[in-house]
């Protein structure tokens, strides 16, 4: 099959075989490229669609986007099960099979160390949000419905902003305690920008949005840990995701 080479991940050599039926990126299923001892998981897709001009149009497209990217990470998922794969970014695409190699060869040493430190290692996202008092999300209909004096309005106000500030004060104390428990489990943690709800969709304000790096065999353990902290404050909510590829550890070949 003739077209650009789209790739997905380096990893090691392994023996078990990919998921029946897993398409990549345009449909194409993903096939194993071995050179000098790695393996570069690639797909052939249309130059019309990922050559430079239309690839960089192409994600400026949400909707392409999006359907690109979930391609691409269910590729990663399956990789995830089977090994130890070193994600590239999205969008990585060569000529051909040779540049590819090349490519290979070019970052051998990089590849190999960044791979030999996360055999076997797999990344759990935690995230913590700090849910909205109910008496701030019922501030306008109360007020609208019970008229008070300015003394009263004021006197509320205080109250209401001490009220946030505790909380606040909590929620931070409770994130910090909770990235230092898990830091100290995991192997390696990083701590990424909390995201915005409006972008997220998420309900709540994101205190704490942390990577932990944790061995493959230790994973059960991690989960419970989690289970057993996240319900320490009210008001709070973890949220646990995983087990990915180590995107965040993986230096310069991570996907943003």
């Amino acid at each position: 099959m003739t077209g650009l080479r789209y790739v997905y991940a380096v990893c090691r050599p392994f023996g078990t075989p990919l998921q029946a039926q897993l398409a990549g990126v345009a449909g194409d299923p993903p096939r194993l490229l071995h050179h000098h001892g790695l393996v570069a998981v690639v797909s052939h897709v249309p130059e019309r669609d990922f050559a430079e001009e239309p690839l960089r149009r192409h994600l400026e497209d949400l909707e392409w986007l999006t359907r690109t990217v979930r391609a691409h990470q269910s590729v990663i998922d399956a990789l995830t099960v089977v090994t130890t794969p070193l994600p590239l970014r999205l969008g990585t695409v060569f000529r051909d099979d040779s540049g590819v190699r090349v490519m290979i060869e070019e970052r051998e040493d990089s590849f190999r160390r960044t791979l030999d430190r996360l055999q076997d290692r797999v990344e759990w996202g935690v995230k913590v949000y700090a849910e909205t008092p109910a008496q701030d999300r019922a501030e306008p209909a109360e007020t609208a419905s019970r008229p008070v004096s300015g003394r009263d309005y004021l006197r509320q106000r205080r109250q209401r902003v001490r009220s946030r500030e505790e909380m606040w004060q909590q929620a931070e104390a409770f994130a910090t305690r909770l990235h230092g428990t898990l830091s100290g489990y995991a192997e390696d943690a990083r701590l990424h920008a909390p995201q915005n709800p409006t972008l997220s969709g998420a309900s709540g304000q994101n205190i704490l949005n942390a990577a932990y790096l944790v061995p493959r065999g230790d994973s059960e353990e991690f989960v419970e840990l989690v289970d057993r902290t996240k319900d320490d404050v009210p008001g709070m909510r973890v949220e646990l995701t995983g087990p990915w590829a180590a995107y965040s550890f993986a230096g310069e070949e991570q996907q943003p």
